[in-house]
């Protein structure tokens, strides 16, 4: 060591001896290698502090100039300002015989450069993140020899400092672009004073070996011509670092044409000065492995020796360097405090999270307020509302316009504001933003704001609005946030919010939902986590967490309360069909159509093993319920059951017994049984613990007839669930379910939930007496097993319902589905429920401003309902047979209604009272509408025959003709009929006579829709062949054949000014066309968007134009309106459901009556 350097040390010995902790700063010392473990030990071998400190001291008088400047370095970096002032006139100067090569590949020259000129060390604990380190280094070769600013910006606590140092450790760069040295100056929050300061320190440093002592700069200007001139004159190329700018002022003292690297929260902290600018962001979110690696480090373990808390740990410090840091570090001095740790960041307790002294930041909130605090006071408030954001959902800029009642454009600047300051993040989605918080900061927001948020009706109204309807936003198209707030109850404040920028928004289409007071959210949370169909979702014991599994061959773990996600795993290379929670916990199975079963930490997502045994899918799998012993059981196409043994690597029992594919397994509550069901038409017994065949129940017997044998019948049983004690077995087959007594095998009870769809799953209630079935059909149902009467109709799927699942206290149930997304509801609030299901099949009248509504309710039943109040005006008595169709009299006098037996009645509305009864046809009546004259029905049913029956004088005339079944029909002017067939050809018909007039052969495939121009002259026919086609009443051959369909044309529609039509097809494609030269003017809509979803959400079933033929409506996944113009988009209505058969419109364009495939009626009206 320099003599010089040797009696500084010496000098200022005893203020070292008195003041110093030795522990964190021989850690620096270490990682610089200049101290050993040895010399480590001799110093804590001491008895004081002050003793370790002079065995420091000693210690480091018999080592190199090298152990000199770690040691200042260190002291600087702990915080001993002061102490490393009177040690900064002794730093020893660098000598050019000083570069050979150290350990690590960095020449001893770079690191008295970054010694002298104030780099930090590298951490004690350090991991590398080579991606971000190389994107610094990149942008300041970008600089090249020029002046300008490279700004490496980033959250509180994501590393951005330890980052940029370690870019700097790369001798290559220093010497090739910043010979003259790097000179790092820690910024912080300042004012003019503290600046000053600042900028003194500085160029006394860089004066330092000046043979003239100059007095410091006596203010900022003067300092910063100083600086300007020792960086030109004295140090050409060298590099600036001002680490954690806060404020752009800042900046303006060190604008003096020379290359600056900046670290700050803020991006957009450089606007201030000029000069060519650079950006690195640093992400927020450590892997988890790096998070364990950082934790052993500190701790001093192996990564598997960690304790289990450790992965928790790592999963709420949601991947934020400085709070894995924090954490380790305490844990490094307080080793038994695992769980201690964990549960203070559990339940948000992050003042309990003190510093260590390495670390800036009293406590942990701290560290992620101060940014917060930063903020000017009119942004604070704006900044606390966004703890209503929903975990892992990007919210649109539109959702904030209505919270805070401003234009598009102001809220983009505030957000942006946040987005600046890394307290916020943007993505940006085609010409909208969608923003989100780091869940860490979205934790630290609510705890703070928990006592007004609990007070905030508005927060807590945005908050349920988000949590029900987060799964929309990555819909195409995107849902107008407006229209979906117009959607939610009229007492809620998103409503309210909603209609004031509705009422002030010119030119923009909004709908009013005015019946939706009928309509309840009987669900508590949508999620959606994958981006297929779900077929498995289950909760955890302690219902805290949801595993799900589906087509996208991922494993999904989240919380049940609030749908955050904490854990994805792609985990099979195929679908995966099932997924299991073990009864504590700990462990996730999957299985996979790719035959394999895997077994998963549910924490930290590794994989636990594998079971290849199965040689086809494997349908299901299920873990046993009590803790201590894992084992599970699986079962397959291959007609086996397996029980694994986790903690052995093959099966430990097979069970053959079953002839076709095992759809089902499920473990007894005691765990001595286990129950499989399959295709063969049986459910088995089997003994866990030999893996014996007990019992056999035929299912397929329960469904035969007298004159069948059992071996004639196929029944595919679907799935089986144990009732709490164990005394029974509910099974799921075809339509029925089937309760068995388990010690006799006999029938106690058994349900036809349904005639029109099958039963996909089931599950008893904890309770024994509730039973949940999933149906085909969108729906799930809830039955009292013991009254044999159903209790509750749940809606808002759209799509098959595959699984159903109460929580382990029967509080909550799950559903999953093809729609992608999962529901979690409240058994008590749905049991309660008694919404009203209609068919699809309605009829309305617009008359007098009064929307007059005829539904089937219920299947049996018929409702006549005012569409303005909602009110029911007029219900019939259950009919005998399901209701099939119904229509309106113009007058509003009479109602009839075809029934699945054939039956058609006419009834009268006043009273509701049966006139006329026709059993008109053997199958089901499709179709039924009155005449003007109201005397004559006309009906059409599942054949090729249509009946004009004059209901008052009992006379009834065939009109045949059609070789196949019709497919509609439609009233013409003087007693004419034009009806369309699934044979392709179109026909009037006088229905006086019954004789056919006209004959049009029009197309190969099925018509599937006419529609008749609005001056009687032409009529359009759209097929299965893709094609419509227009034509002349008066000639036999078509004015235009359209093509470019490329699906069935399933509707079709005139303009009221003769001159367009506008055609639908399966694909959800929109063609309007020029009905005098057959050309394509527009299409409304690309075939398909992202991910391949059709933009219609499937068929376009139905059209209409709005009178001034500038508008159109169009139905089929969901309602849209359309500028016929420019073939754009003006709005769009998602239902609740979806699969929409038509739209009925009022003639001035205002109104819109519509059922979706849940039985919910929409009567929405123009904004």
């Amino acid at each position: 060591m320099d003599v010089k350097s040797r009696n500084y040390l010496l000098m200022n010995r005893q203020a070292l001896e008195n003041d110093i902790k030795t522990s964190y700063i021989m850690d620096h010392m270490i990682a610089d290698e200049v101290l050993t473990l040895q010399e480590e030990e001799r110093v804590k071998q001491q008895n004081t502090q002050k003793e370790r400190a002079a065995m420091l001291i000693n210690i480091i008088l018999t080592k190199d100039n090298n152990s000199y400047r770690s040691f200042y370095n260190a002291l600087l970096h702990e915080g001993y300002r002061d102490l490393a002032a009177l040690l900064q006139d002794g730093i020893p100067a660098v000598s050019s015989g000083n570069r050979k090569s150290s350990m690590d590949g960095m020449t001893s020259y770079v690191k008295t450069i970054l010694c002298e000129g104030g780099v930090p060390q590298r951490p004690v604990v350090f991991v590398t993140r080579p991606k971000l380190v190389d994107a610094i280094k990149k942008k300041l070769y970008c600089l090249g020899s020029d002046p300008g600013w490279v700004t490496v910006y980033g959250m509180a606590g994501c590393g951005k400092t330890v980052l940029t140092a370690e870019a700097l450790r790369d001798p290559q760069l220093l010497e090739d672009y910043f010979p003259g040295g790097v000179h790092w100056i820690s910024v912080g929050k300042q004012d003019k004073a503290g600046l000053l300061i600042k900028l003194q320190n500085l160029c006394s440093r860089l004066e330092h070996e000046s043979t003239l002592s100059q007095r410091p700069p006596l203010n900022i200007e003067e300092a910063k011509d100083r600086l300007r001139l020792l960086m030109l004159r004295k140090y050409p190329r060298s590099l600036l670092v001002l680490d954690d700018i806060w404020d752009s002022w800042v900046l303006k003292a060190f604008d003096n044409q020379c290359q600056v690297l900046i670290t700050s929260r803020d991006r957009s902290v450089t606007d201030a000065v000029a000069g060519i600018k650079y950006e690195v962001h640093v992400e927020s979110g450590l892997a988890h492995e790096k998070g364990l690696e950082i934790l052993s480090l500190f701790v001093n373990m192996k990564i598997s020796e960690l304790p289990e808390q450790a992965n928790c740990l790592v999963r709420e410090c949601k991947g934020s360097p400085l709070v894995i840091s924090l954490i380790g570090a305490l844990l490094r001095d307080f080793p038994s405090r695992w769980e201690y740790y964990l549960r203070q960041l559990q339940n948000k307790q992050f003042k309990r999270i003190r510093k260590s002294s390495s670390y800036d930041y009293e406590a942990l909130d701290e560290a992620m307020s101060i940014s917060v605090e930063q903020l000017d006071d009119n942004y604070k408030d704006y900044y606390k509302d966004l703890s209503v954001l929903p975990k892992d959902v990007k919210v649109p800029t539109k959702v904030l316009c209505i919270l805070w009642d401003m234009e598009t454009e102001e809220v983009e600047d505030i957000l942006q504001e946040f987005v600046n300051k890394s307290l916020l993040f943007c993505d940006r989605n085609g010409k909208s933003f969608h923003y989100y918080l780091h869940d860490l900061q979205l934790d630290f927001l609510t705890e703070k704001n928990r006592n007004q948020l609990q007070d905030s009706t508005v927060r807590e109204n945005f908050q349920e609005f988000l949590s029900l309807n987060g799964h929309l936003l990555g819909r195409q198209p995107f849902p107008d946030i407006i229209q979906l707030g117009l959607c939610q109850p009229e007492t809620s404040e998103v409503y309210q919010q909603a209609k004031l920028h509705a009422q002030r928004e010119t030119g923009t289409f909004y709908l009013e939902w005015i019946n939706k007071k009928s309509l309840k959210n009987l669900y508590r949370l949508v999620v959606r986590p994958h981006r297929d169909a779900v077929y498995h979702a289950c909760f955890s014991k302690d219902r805290q967490r949801i595993a799900s599994c589906g087509a996208d061959k991922t494993l999904q773990v989240f919380k049940a309360e609030s749908g955050e996600r904490l854990l994805e795993i792609n985990a099979h290379d195929d679908e995966i069909l099932c997924c299991a929670f073990s009864a504590d916990g700990e462990f996730v199975a999957t299985c996979s159509s790719d035959k394999k079963v895997k077994v998963w930490n549910s924490r930290t997502g590794q994989c636990r093993c594998v079971y290849e045994e199965h040689s086809e899918q494997v349908n299901c799998c299920q873990f046993n319920n009590k803790s201590g012993q894992y084992l599970l059981a699986t079962c397959s196409s291959d007609t086996f059951i397996k029980i694994w043994d986790l903690n052995k690597k093959y099966c430990r029992n097979t069970m053959i017994g079953h002839e076709n594919s095992v759809n089902h397994c499920r473990f007894s509550p005691d765990d001595e049984y286990v129950a499989s069901c399959s295709t063969d038409g049986t459910v088995k017994l089997w003994e866990a613990r030999s893996g014996n065949e007990l019992k056999s129940i035929e299912i397929k017997d329960f469904f035969k007839n007298a004159d069948e044998q059992s071996d004639d019948v196929e029944v595919l049983v679907k799935c089986c669930s144990w009732s709490r004690n164990g005394n029974m077995l509910l099974v799921v087959a075809k339509n029925k379910l089937l309760l068995f007594d388990i010690s006799t095998c006999g029938l106690l009870t058994q349900v036809i939930v349904s005639h029109h769809s099958t039963i996909q799953y089931c599950d008893f209630c904890p309770g024994d007496e509730l039973v949940a079935v999933a149906l085909s059909h969108c729906s799930v149902e809830l039955w009292n097993i013991k009254s044999l009467s159903k209790v509750a109709y749940c809606r808002g799927h759209m799509s098959w319902v595959h699984c159903v699942t109460f929580s382990p206290d029967g509080s909550l149930f799950l559903t999953s589905s093809d729609d992608q997304t999962i529901r979690i509801w409240e058994t008590k609030k749905v049991c309660k429920s008694s919404d009203a299901v209609l068919k699809s099949e309605l009829d309305v009248v617009f008359h007098n401003g009064e929307v007059m509504i005829l539904a089937i309710y219920n299947q049996k039943n018929l409702q006549l309902i005012n569409g303005n109040t909602d009110n029911v005006i007029m219900q019939t008595a259950a009919q005998e047979s399901p209701i099939s169709c119904c229509c309106l009299s113009e007058d509003l006098k009479f109602a009839a209604f075809g029934q699945e037996n054939g039956t058609i009645k006419v009834l009268q509305l006043s009273d509701g009272k049966v006139l006329k009864s026709w059993e008109a046809y053997r199958t089901s009546v499709q179709h039924c509408r009155f005449t003007p004259d109201c005397q004559t029905l006309i009906s059409s049913a599942h054949d090729s025959v249509i009946q004009v029956w004059n209901w008052q004088l009992s006379e009834c005339v065939f009109l045949r003709g059609h070789k196949e079944a019709i497919k509609d029909f439609r009233l013409l002017e003087d007693s004419k009929l034009l009806s369309w067939s699934f044979d392709g050809t179109v026909k009037v018909w006088n229905v006086t006579t019954g004789n056919p007039e006209k004959d049009f052969a029009c197309h190969g495939g099925a018509v599937l829709s006419c529609a008749v121009s609005p001056d009687g002259s032409k009529f359009s026919s759209a097929s299965a062949d893709k094609t419509a086609k227009i034509w002349s009443f008066e000639s036999s051959s078509a004015l235009h054949e359209l093509k470019g369909h490329e699906a069935c044309v399933r509707c079709c529609t005139f303009s009221p000014n003769n001159k367009l039509l506008a055609t639908g097809d399966d694909k959800g494609e929109i063609r309007i066309w020029d009905v005098l030269t057959g050309a394509l003017l527009h299409s409304c809509s690309p075939v398909t968007v992202d991910e391949g979803e059709p933009t219609h959400g499937g068929w376009v079933t139905d059209l209409s134009f709005s009178p001034d033929n500038k508008m159109l409506v169009s139905s089929g996944g969901y309602l849209k309106w359309w500028n016929v113009t420019t073939g754009e988009s003006l709005q769009t209505f998602y239902t609740n459901g979806t699969n929409l058969k038509s739209i009925h419109v009022s003639p001035n364009f205002k109104v819109y009556v519509t059922v979706d495939n849940l039985g919910i009626l929409y009567v929405l009206q123009k904004f």
